[in-house]
Formats: C-alpha cells, sequence, structure tokens
C-alpha cells in the first residue's frame, strides 16, 4: 500500500494527480417512513453495510480498505446521558449541535485545533457545552497502516446563541462554525493541520466513518453498540476507489450525501462554484456568506465537492430535493411528454448552475427527508423495497438486506433521472412525479423564462456594413464561378484546418456516402500535439477530461434524449436567488459551434437587449515583428482586456 510520503514523492516526481481520483462503491440505506427511532435501524444499517463488503477495495493488506461509515440521526437520548455523566446539562433536543471531528494525534496541534473551534463558537454567539471522547475500540484487529493514521475523535456539543430561535438557524450557525474554524486551523499551518477534519456538524444527523472495513465499523465505534444510540435511518457506504488513496476523511457518508460513481464535471463545476463567490448574495445567509468561502477545496474528491455545493443550496434556503434536481437534472430539453412547467423548472434552473454529470447513484439526508437519485444516463444500479411495517430499504444492489418476501409491498428499481424521497416528519413516501410536480408548480418559471429568455436562433442577422472581420473573411473568398479551382482550395482548407488523409478516409467518406459513422478501433496512437512535430490545429492541444474506465460509449442519435449542446452566453444569476430578484437576460444558444452570421449577432446583441447584455470585441492578432514571444505577450494583454471589458 503506497504510503503518504511515497504519496508526496510521486505528486513531486511523478505523473500522479489527485484531481484524477474515481470511485465505485457501495450504497444503501434502511429508514421507516413514519420517523419512528430504533436501534434496531442501526443494526439494520450495520448489516447493509456488512452485506456490501463486496464491494469495497482490500488490498495485499487484508485489514486495509477504502473507508466504511454510516450516517444516523442524533442520538439524543445516548449523548444527553453521556454528558451528564461529565457535568454537563444539554439542552432539548433540536437546541444543540454536535460535531464528529477527526484530530491529531500530536498534543500540541490537538490543543490548537480545539482551541479554534472554541473561538469560531463564541466568535458567532454560541455556547460551547461540552467536549467528549468518542469511546473507539482500540483492541480490535486494525492493520499497521491503518492504525498509523488513525486519529483522535472527539465530539464539541454547541448550545444555541440568544439570536438563535429556530433550529433551520442553528444548522445554518453550525455551517458557519465548521467552516470558520477550519479556515483558521489552516492558516496556522500547524505541522499536523491536515490530520483536522470536521466529520460532521449537525443539530439532526452525526456521521460515524473512517479508514475501515465494513463489518469493522459497528464494532470500532462503541456508540453503534449502545441501546441508546436510536434513529429514524441509516445510511451507509462501503467505498471502493479505482485509483486514489486511502484516507479517513476521504471515507463516506458525507454530511448530506453517499455517492456511487463519478462526477465528470467536477473540475468544471469546481471552478464555476469558485467563479461565482465573488458575486453571490444570500438574504437568507445574509453577511454569514462570506465566512464561508472557499465553499469547496480543489484537493477535495468529486464527492466531496457536491457535498460541499449542496450544502450550501440548502442552507441557503433550497428544499432539499430541489438542490439535487438543481444539481442533477433529468434529461429534459428533448422530452417531448414532459410538463411544460416541470420542463420550465429545469430550464430556468440551467442558467443558474451547470450539471454535475458523470455516472452516478446518490443517496442524499438532511435528517428529515431521505431519498436517493441516478444520473440521467442511468449507468449506475440502484434497488429499493418497501416493507408491510413502513420500512424502506435501499441499496446499490439487491439483497442487501434479508426480507421475507411475504413482508414486501413493493420491490423497485430507481430509473435514470427519477427521485424518490421520504419525508419522515409527514410519515410518507413521495414518489417522483408528485415531488417535481410540487417543486416545479411552486413558483412561475415559464413565466420568469419567457420576460428574460433571449435566443439567439430567433435575433435576425445585422442588416448593417460588413465588420471589418467579416470583410478580411471575404477578401479570402475564392472570386471564381467556375468549378476549376475547387479542389487546390478545398486542400488549401483542410490542410490549413489539420485534416489528415486517414480522416477523409475512414471518418468523413463513411459519412459522406453512407450517413454513418466510420467503424475504428479505440484508443490513439498519435503524439499528444504539445509533443509532437507536425503542425497540429489549436484544438488539439486540448483534451476533454472523463471517466475512461466506467463510462460505455454514447451514442448521440439513439440518446440523444440525453443528450444537449444549450449553452447561456453572458452573466450567471445569483445562484442563491431563490426569489427571482433582479435576474439577468438570458442569452440562449443552440449549440456551441457560431458561425459568422452568429458572431454577428453577438457583437450586436446590445441593440436587441436594449443594453443589457452587451459584447466586447477582441483583436486575437498581434503584429508578426514580436516574433515567437508574442503570442504569451498578447495573451497576457488579452487578459488584462477581457478584466477591463467585464
Amino acid at each position: 500500500m503506497t504510503t503518504a510520503a511515497e504519496k508526496q514523492h510521486l505528486q513531486q516526481h511523478g505523473l500522479y494527480d489527485p484531481s484524477n481520483e474515481h470511485d465505485a462503491c457501495g450504497v444503501g440505506f434502511v429508514a421507516h417512513i413514519k420517523g419512528e427511532k430504533s436501534h434496531g435501524i442501526v443494526q439494520q444499517g450495520l448489516k447493509i453495510l456488512e452485506n456490501l463488503d463486496h464491494r469495497g477495495a482490500v488490498g495485499a493488506d487484508k485489514l486495509m480498505g477504502d473507508g466504511a461509515g454510516l450516517l444516523i440521526q442524533l442520538p439524543d437520548a445516548l449523548y444527553r446521558e453521556e454528558m451528564a455523566a461529565q457535568g454537563v446539562t444539554l439542552p432539548p433536543a433540536g437546541e444543540y449541535g454536535v460535531g464528529m471531528i477527526f484530530m491529531p494525534k500530536e498534543h500540541a496541534s490537538r490543543l490548537a485545533c480545539e482551541q479554534e473551534m472554541e473561538r469560531a463558537i463564541a466568535a458567532e454567539g454560541q455556547v460551547l457545552l461540552g467536549w467528549r471522547d468518542v469511546p473507539v475500540n482500540r483492541d480490535m484487529p486494525m492493520s499497521p497502516t491503518v492504525r498509523e493514521k488513525e486519529p483522535i475523535i472527539r465530539q464539541v456539543f454547541i448550545g444555541r446563541g440568544n439570536d438563535v430561535i429556530v433550529q433551520d438557524a442553528l444548522e445554518r450557525k453550525l455551517y458557519v462554525i465548521r467552516k470558520t474554524a477550519s479556515g483558521a486551523i489552516q492558516r496556522l499551518k500547524l505541522t499536523h493541520s491536515k490530520e483536522y477534519y470536521v466529520v460532521s456538524m449537525s443539530s439532526r444527523t452525526v456521521v460515524y466513518k473512517g479508514l475501515l472495513l465494513a463489518d469493522q465499523v459497528g464494532t470500532y465505534f462503541r456508540d453503534l453498540q449502545d441501546e441508546r444510540c436510536v434513529s429514524a435511518l441509516g445510511l451507509v457506504h462501503q467505498r471502493f476507489s479505482t485509483n486514489t488513496f486511502p484516507e479517513w476523511p476521504l471515507a463516506h457518508p458525507y454530511r448530506y450525501v453517499a455517492h456511487n460513481g463519478e462526477i465528470n464535471t467536477v473540475k468544471g463545476n469546481y471552478n464555476w462554484m469558485k467563479a461565482r463567490e465573488g458575486v453571490m448574495s444570500s438574504p437568507v445567509l445574509g453577511a454569514d456568506l462570506q465566512k464561508l468561502y472557499p465553499i469547496s477545496f480543489a484537493s477535495q474528491s468529486d464527492t466531496a465537492t457536491f457535498d460541499n455545493c449542496l450544502e450550501l443550496l440548502t442552507m441557503a434556503g433550497y428544499p432539499l430535493a430541489q438542490a439535487v434536481m438543481m444539481m442533477i437534472p433529468e434529461p429534459w430539453e428533448q422530452h417531448t411528454t414532459m410538463d411544460e412547467r416541470r420542463k420550465a423548472f429545469y430550464e430556468y434552473h440551467a442558467a443558474m448552475m451547470e450539471p454535475w454529470d458523470g455516472p452516478a447513484s446518490i443517496v442524499f439526508t438532511d435528517g428529515r427527508q431521505i431519498g436517493a437519485t441516478l444520473d440521467r444516463n442511468g449507468l449506475r444500479p440502484s434497488r429499493y423495497c418497501i416493507t408491510d411495517d413502513d420500512f424502506v430499504i435501499m441499496g446499490s444492489e439487491s439483497g442487501v438486506l434479508p426480507v421475507p418476501e411475504n413482508k414486501i409491498v413493493r420491490k423497485w428499481r430507481l430509473q435514470p433521472g427519477k427521485m424518490f424521497l421520504i419525508d419522515l416528519e409527514q410519515g410518507r413516501m413521495i414518489d417522483d412525479e408528485e415531488l417535481k410536480a410540487n417543486l416545479a408548480n411552486n413558483k412561475p418559471y415559464k413565466q420568469w423564462i419567457d420576460n428574460l429568455r433571449i435566443r439567439l436562433d430567433d435575433v435576425d442577422t445585422p442588416v448593417a456594413g460588413e465588420s471589418a472581420q467579416e470583410q478580411r473573411i471575404s477578401a479570402t473568398e475564392p472570386q471564381t464561378g467556375g468549378m476549376e479551382n475547387v479542389a487546390p482550395e478545398l486542400l488549401d482548407r483542410q490542410q490549413a484546418f489539420g485534416y489528415t488523409q486517414e480522416d477523409i478516409k475512414f471518418l468523413m467518406s463513411p459519412m459522406a456516402a453512407n450517413g454513418e459513422e466510420g467503424i475504428g478501433s479505440m484508443g490513439n496512437d498519435s503524439p499528444l500535439a504539445v509533443l509532437s512535430d507536425k503542425n497540429k490545429p489549436l484544438y488539439n492541444y486540448f483534451k476533454q477530461l472523463f471517466a475512461q474506465v466506467t463510462n460505455p460509449p454514447i451514442d448521440p442519435i439513439r440518446e440523444a434524449i440525453v443528450m444537449s449542446l444549450v449553452s447561456f452566453i453572458g452573466p450567471k444569476p445569483n445562484l442563491l436567488d431563490i426569489n427571482h430578484v433582479n435576474p439577468p437576460m438570458r442569452l440562449e444558444v443552440s449549440q456551441p459551434v457560431l458561425d459568422v452570421a452568429d458572431m454577428a449577432k453577438l457583437r450586436d446583441i446590445d441593440g436587441v437587449t436594449q443594453g443589457k447584455v452587451r459584447s466586447a470585441t477582441l483583436d486575437i492578432t498581434y503584429p508578426v515583428f514580436w516574433g515567437r514571444e508574442g503570442v504569451e505577450a498578447k495573451l497576457a494583454s488579452l487578459c488584462a482586456e477581457a478584466v477591463d471589458a467585464i
């Protein structure tokens, strides 16, 4: 097993990059629809975890896996009695929160981390009630590597301050405390600060997880063996990472989700979230929003980044299910039978947030509701059953929890793009149709879109004189009307745009002659453009990021319903604006390849939008005498011009 030192060496001297991490795991939950809590549900959750053991990775060391964990509702009776033994009287349930924290083993670093946490609690006007050492079984068999990385696990108990009236407000304060304390500890730059990690901090849920095998979680955490540990839900996860290194914080569940699969778009999603930090505002979070940045970190896994974004949306006032629908929308654009109001819901939010795409099965909960959704392609399995005594059992495969067949009233699978939700407070299960209809009809999304949307295809091409660029293009067009110069002209253009004889023979000819895609083998043995001694087109220097191992090929014709090329140009709406306050115009293009006419429309767009959307033209050319260094100099100049224009 690769050690932390070897990992660091690979990053510095090899090709290892943690951004290439992907995983395919086992996930499941058990919940009581009516919200009845019991210790049996905790035990059943652990049983599901044990039955998902084959989903987890194990190396040459049979006692070391990729991590496993369990998320449950806060066991109030257990914590109340345990803290009372320390002389601490906890407030009523819902009026205090619990932070589960991995702490450094080194004594001084641990005290420094605790001090920063206490400082953050006081700064937010909340009450430090006390600390508790989480009882763990240190006598159980454990891999030496895992034992070396094992953190000190402590819980901090936080009571609500006088400025907090409702439980949702307390949840937001706990969120701010966690973020500000973690930021302060990172700034301390302690040698052991990377060992600090807040597993969960909530007044509703708590997460027990670690670098453990599936059958070790219930043995390692003594709380989970206690009869006072009760919950109405148990969400579990067994991790199998295909090309990452096992660490305690990387185990699932996270604070809101557990995830099987990959979010392939995570780098773009992270960058867009980072870009929004300067312009977001929230009537719910108010001034606290600035304390939450950065929302996520570049070094985090795809699931952790997803969890950070989902947490922000829910804390800003979005219902949990709506936030998940925004992040993982079902295919809607080409869905001809979808209700128009639901389609308007997705279209409205498409401009607010980019889809978090990839083969993904997501299970999510905030302690009051628990649900699951599947990616639009349905590339990860999710099976569930409902029993006659109001239990719902969901897993990444059938049979994760043995149930007599005569007790099952419904058995089905989660379909592509679909979602189901169990509302423990209402005591009922809400199916996909009802859930999405309620959210889609909640606000006049279609009217909002009609008032703001401008489709570039519907804009008339300017009839005024040609622009300078168009004149240059026209000047290069062949002026002869005959066919004698077509072949040389075509050859010149093919060479200029990087076409090869192989492209013409094996790709273009079959498409032109037979209307079909050329058949060939996978793989590309051509050198990377940056290493090639041939002249390559500009776009060959860019590579798409995707999960090459686990994704099946997608046919854009047969699977047109899940494909979309629609893009939005111009200012982004405020992501946290839940009430449609002063939104910008929505300039929509049907596909991202724009011709000369489309570019002319964009240059004149301020006239169409009465100045609400404006364009600026940046000249990318530079004098030849600048030489080879001119590329770098012009790029710097273009960046400055773009900033000025914005």
